[in-house]
């Protein structure tokens, strides 16, 4: 994760995201890698960033795609939402 990154865009964002799975994959001499990012509750939120928000980014062979979520319900809700997001964008990625 580059600092500048973080200290432009921050932890909670999509060019964050995107280098969370670009990263992951290098390391991991992965086609496939998934990150996320966000603000699972139940404290954190802003108006610019509320409670529930979350960037998932899938790398494929070099291909980032990211998206942002806005998930709803509790701590566990909003993980278990990402969690099942992500994994779909796995099976998306992996059926191009």
């Amino acid at each position: 994760m580059k600092e500048e990154t973080l200290a432009r865009f921050t932890a909670v964002s999509a060019e964050t995201a995107r280098e969370m799975a670009e990263g992951a994959a290098f390391r991991a001499h992965a086609q496939i890698a998934v990150a996320s990012t966000g603000i699972a509750g139940p404290d954190g939120g802003s108006p610019e960033q509320p409670v529930g928000l979350v960037y998932l980014a899938c790398s494929q062979d070099g291909q980032i795609h990211v998206e942002r979520h806005v998930f709803h319900g509790d701590r566990a809700a909003v993980r278990h939402q990402a969690t099942a997001r992500a994994l779909e964008m796995v099976l998306e990625a992996n059926g191009r």
